[in-house]
């Protein structure tokens, strides 16, 4: 299937590793040349150099914490200043601690709304005036399973990520006419260090071990395993193409069918 992608620009956070890199990767093999963004250098280098190498696409990384706003703006003005347009954005950020809602203070509400909601919002106000210039846009937002089917102890999750859900959902309405589309990709158990560190944090809480922990997500999961980041940067790749123009305002689970509920 051509997607019609090559020679377009994608802006994609959290690129360094996990779903971000995925997503980039998946991206670069459709001929789409990406401004990277993440907050460690040398990974979020390695990772520019090998998509570079294997699809010789032109790609762009910048240091930066999508929590600050500055940063934000930094990199959205440094991929304008290389490409002179910003055609996809991929919102993405590391998922805030996990905990109930006893062990949540103030400041980490707060940071979690700066990380999860804010960095999203300020990420999409940087790249629309140009969406909307060209009459062309796509913007992915990489949520959660939490938003359909909330999961225990991840309060600040749960919470925050339907916050994006919401904002999306509205901005798809407002952008429609314009020819740019918004829509949500809700990650499930996938092979990522986040996962990882759910593991760890539930087998330090309940007494049990990290295997334990995948094991018993595995028994919830129908396809009885967990996912691949290849698998949701598949989809990623056909929310930014010509093909899915007539797509906004979903939330799309990749979760092999963890998720219990019939919408």
């Amino acid at each position: 299937m051509d997607l019609g992608l090559g020679g377009k620009v994608a802006l994609v956070a959290a690129a360094s590793k996990g779903l971000g890199r995925a997503i980039a990767e998946e991206l670069g093999g459709e001929g789409v040349n990406l401004v990277l963004c993440a907050r460690g250098e040398p990974a979020l280098e390695a990772t520019r150099d090998a998509i570079v190498k294997m699809s010789g696409v032109d790609a762009l990384s910048v240091v930066a914490d999508v929590s600050v706003p500055a940063d934000v703006a930094r990199v959205i003005d440094e991929g304008l200043r290389k490409f002179g347009r910003i055609d996809i954005l991929v919102t993405n950020a590391g998922g805030p601690p996990s905990g109930v809602f006893e062990s949540l203070s103030t400041e980490m509400w707060d940071a979690a709304v700066q990380l999860t909601l804010m960095s999203a919002v300020n990420l999409a106000r940087g790249v629309l005036p140009g969406m909307k210039q060209r009459k062309w846009g796509r913007i992915i937002n990489v949520t959660s399973i939490a938003v359909k089917q909330p999961v225990n102890g991840l309060m600040l999750s749960n919470s925050v990520r339907s916050a994006v859900t919401g904002f999306a959902r509205t901005l798809a309405n407002e952008v429609a006419p314009q020819g740019i589309t918004v829509n949500n990709i809700l990650p499930g158990y996938t092979r990522t260090d986040r996962v990882e560190e759910l593991a760890t944090a539930i087998a330090s809480r309940e007494g049990s071990s990290v295997s334990e922990a995948l094991g018993g997500w595995n028994a919830e999961i129908p396809m009885g395993r967990l996912g691949e980041p290849r698998e949701l940067a598949a989809l990623a790749a056909f929310l930014a193409s010509e093909r899915a123009s007539y797509i906004t305002g979903t939330s799309i689970a990749v979760d092999g069918g963890w998720i219990k509920g019939l919408l």
